[in-house]
């Protein structure tokens, strides 16, 4: 599989030249393009195999010092797209125009392909082990390799280029025992390879682990948040790390650099070329680079686009992305690692998350919920889709009817504990942790 594929992309040197000739002063085009052949699972059944590609290209350009965006999906006529961009600008106020200089570059291709057949061969596998202890299971699946390609180029000579190709898995096995349905699911996303036997063995544990239902503990106890689940918080510190947020006044941590914001056990910080995705550059052109957010827990940077950063006065990080083709950049992140701080690594470099669970006297394992996260307020009250309870170490069941409230900073500041399982869960690396100060309630 490989982005050749598609069909030849518009001349964006075409759209800079023209942009140039109607009287623009400045242009930038970003162009995407992806190829996915994914291959779905349902009822323990191969269902379809699929391909599908997208293409992109935007336009962005300032007339007058007024900006003018316009887009296009597939093929398009450059002229009609800078004439659209053109009438675009008339209706907008000026504004400073930031465009990064650079030259041309290539960024190396990372990740590689792998043929539709073996995406197949893992799905079959997986869902043959979950079945062959759960005959009555019914399993879905989705395997997935996806070639996404960038160009970045504008008026200012940066012409930026990458390929990023990544696999991914899902796999549910819905369990049906009279009226208790029960749905567990996990995922995979990686380079390279994709492990089948781990997939299928998390989903068989979830599994035995919810055979009986219990009663929900009540009043305040200790949460456990797998890896997965831990994905939840985390989105909470993400907005509030943002420079737009605080340019807004809206993030609490606004004028709390250089204090400790959450517990010392964690560090914070964003590595372009770890994990399953690689992002040499931002969607401004500015190149990424390892930053460290939070250290020890003290807070030690905002992230920012250009805009964000002129106005805060720190500078862009290389954080400015588009959240669509038809949108300007706006701060975001990538490849967010969160990890236990020096002082903790030791003590746990080798805890899994059976270790978690068995330091807990009583307690509950939040695994899968229902409904959204936290808001940049940190306030949340979540319903448990699957969640276990933990008694004297050893996890007794599963629990039913049940909520989850409190507040993230809150919950971040009262940490027990730092699990060493940290998995990609998106674009974010994250560990399974435990901690205090969150409520629980449920119907008994």
């Amino acid at each position: 599989m490989g982005l050749d594929e598609l069909q030849p992309e518009m001349p964006a040197e075409q759209l800079l030249e023209l942009a140039a000739r109607a009287g623009a002063e400045a242009a930038e085009v970003f162009q995407s393009r992806s190829l996915s052949r994914p291959v779905f699972f349902e009822a323990n059944r191969l269902k379809q195999l699929e391909s599908t590609q997208s293409e992109g290209t935007a336009l962005r350009l300032w007339q007058d010092g007024r900006p003018g965006l316009a887009v296009a999906y597939g093929p398009v006529e450059p002229q009609a797209l800078v004439d659209r961009a053109l009438a675009l600008s008339q209706l907008n106020e000026p504004e400073a125009i930031e465009l990064t200089t650079g030259s041309k570059v290539f960024y190396p291709d990372v990740g590689e392909a792998i043929a539709v057949e073996q995406l197949v061969g893992w799905g079959k596998e997986a869902i043959a082990l979950v079945r062959e202890a759960y005959p009555e299971s019914l399993c879905t699946a989705e395997w997935e390799c996806e070639a996404e390609s960038t160009r970045l180029l504008n008026s200012e000579g940066l012409d930026f280029s990458y390929t990023d190709t990544t696999l991914s898995c899902f796999l549910s096995a819905e369990w049906i025992r009279g009226d208790d349905f029960l749905s567990v699911s996990d995922g995979q996303i990686q380079r390279g390879n994709l492990d089948p036997v781990a997939l299928a063995q998390e989903v068989l544990q979830r599994l035995e682990w919810a055979k009986e239902n219990v009663p929900t503990p009540s009043g305040r106890v200790p949460i456990l948040f797998t890896s997965k689940a831990a994905d939840m918080i985390w989105g909470t510190v993400q907005a509030a790390l943002s420079g737009k947020q605080v340019i807004e006044r809206a993030s609490p941590w606004s004028d709390r650099l250089g204090e400790q914001v959450i517990s010392d056990a964690l560090t914070i910080s964003q590595h372009p070329s770890r994990g399953p995705f690689s992002c040499p550059f931002d969607d401004e052109g500015t190149p990424t680079r390892p930053l460290v957010f939070i250290q020890d827990g003290v807070l030690q940077l905002f992230y920012t686009d250009r805009t964000s950063g002129r106005l805060l006065g720190s500078g862009t990080t290389g954080n400015g992305f588009r959240p669509g083709l038809g949108s300007y950049p706006t701060p975001g992140l990538f490849n967010l690692l969160i990890e236990p701080s020096a002082m903790m690594a030791s003590s746990t470099a080798t805890k899994s998350l059976l270790d978690l669970i068995a330091s807990l006297d009583e307690g509950l394992v939040l695994d899968q919920m229902l409904g959204g996260g936290a808001g940049i307020s940190g306030d949340f009250s979540v319903n448990v889709d699957l969640g276990y309870r933990v008694k004297q170490g050893q996890i007794v069941g599963r629990v039913k009817d049940t909520m989850i409230s409190g507040n993230v900073y809150t919950a971040l500041n009262q940490l027990v504990d730092i699990g060493s399982d940290a998995d990609w869960n998106g674009a974010c690396y994250t560990p399974s942790l435990i901690v205090e100060g969150l409520s629980v309630t449920g119907r008994h």
